[in-house]
């Protein structure tokens, strides 16, 4: 009898963190969507519910980078979020996302931990 290989088991985190990190930007100078008006999502990110969001309002914007963050594929985050606006408001935005997600983005761009600890300190 041949032994048998099982392969590892991934968990849930571990597969979530994966594929959002595969969907992220090279740099976050390559976020380059608009600081201002309103912002219409396409049904491939949104498929439900409110798919317009207003820049100008705290919680209209947080609800859409959330929004995007969660859903977006690497060309709707470069299209609709913003560098500085995702930088400002990481400290916030982080507690509304899961786990897997915020790990997935403090990994690859360091200067987010660094703007939580100052936000923190």
């Amino acid at each position: 009898m041949a032994p048998s290989t099982v392969a590892p088991v991934s968990s849930a985190f571990d597969v979530l963190r994966a594929r959002y990190s595969r969907r992220l930007p090279a740099r976050l100078e390559d976020l380059a969507g608009p600081t201002q008006g309103t912002v219409d999502l396409p049904l491939h990110v949104v498929w439900s519910g409110r798919r317009s969001y207003a820049l100008d309002g705290t919680r209209s914007r947080m609800s859409l980078y959330r929004t995007v963050l969660a859903e977006g594929q690497r060309e709707d985050l470069v299209a609709v979020l913003n560098r500085d606006l995702l930088v400002s408001q990481w400290p916030v935005l982080r507690t509304l996302v899961s786990r897997p997600l915020r790990d997935a983005w403090e990994s690859a761009f360091p200067q987010l931990t660094a703007v939580r600890a100052a936000a923190s300190a």
